[in-house]
């Protein structure tokens, strides 16, 4: 047995249920790439980058609202009605703000995604960044 096999794969109903309950948390660049390319009218949620202003500032998904993690309180999405959909993004797999940032806006009562890879996926899938 290799280490692959050692501990035996789920049960493919088991494996159904675990990855499309997967899409419920999670989307990725391309998805994102393809429903912003529509303009501002075309796509129904608002994506939030988390890092901290001066990492906006060098580089951001183009229409990408900039609310790092740890201001996110109700005051500051007031403005949006309470069933839009978030999806956070940070530096890239290794960082966990994207995380924080669906954590706080859950206990907000906020639905919210993560976009899976943050701008490390967006420069690998090849899409360009927008500067402030």
């Amino acid at each position: 047995m290799s280490s692959v096999t050692t501990v035996a794969a789920a049960d493919s109903a088991a494996a159904l249920a675990h990855f499309t309950a997967s899409l419920a948390f999670e989307t990725d660049c391309a998805d994102v790439h393809a429903a912003l390319s529509g303009g501002p009218d075309t796509h129904d949620f608002v994506l939030l980058d988390v890092r901290s202003h001066a990492m906006f500032a060098q580089g951001h998904v183009p229409g990408a609202v900039n609310l790092p993690h740890g201001k996110i309180v109700a005051s500051k999405l007031a403005d949006y009605p309470h069933d839009t959909v978030f999806v956070t993004y940070c530096a890239g797999p290794h960082c966990n703000g994207a995380t924080r940032g669906a954590i706080r806006l859950a206990q907000l009562g906020r639905p919210v995604k993560i976009m899976i890879g943050g701008i490390t996926g967006w420069i690998d899938e090849g899409f360009q960044l927008a500067t402030a």
